[in-house]
């Protein structure tokens, strides 16, 4: 019979081959009607940002008041933004921020292809 101690140190070696393992890639949410990509440029404070699109245009964009304290955000982050309809084109909400395997999918499947172009300046 194993010690109480052995099960514990079993139960340690378990969690760290877990770490290990590859990243499980889950369904990679695409955008819908008129969201698009988009690459975080500046924090601005608050919950506000500095958005570049693919559609060409550079928003304010915020995180919602349901995601403020689930969604965390870095500058160079590929995010999913919803347009307001009301604000105009330069305004616009953040829906989505994409893991890193979720961007290497998104690349390897083409869509992220004006990406590169937006990373030269």
């Amino acid at each position: 019979m194993a010690s109480p101690q052995a099960k514990a140190r079993k139960g340690k070696s378990d969690f760290k081959n877990r770490d290990s393992q590859e990243e499980i890639i889950e369904r990679v949410r695409l955008p819908r009607g008129k969201e698009t990509f988009g690459i975080l440029d500046q924090r601005l404070g608050g919950s506000k940002m500095r958005v570049r699109c693919m559609d060409g245009k550079t928003r304010i964009c915020r995180v919602p008041g349901r995601l403020k304290r689930k969604l965390w955000v870095r500058e160079g982050d590929i995010l999913l933004i919803e347009p307001w309809l009301l604000g105009g084109d330069d305004k616009g909400d953040v829906v989505y921020k994409y893991r890193s395997n979720q961007v290497a999918w998104l690349k390897k499947k083409g869509l992220l292809d004006e990406l590169d172009t937006y990373e030269e300046f």
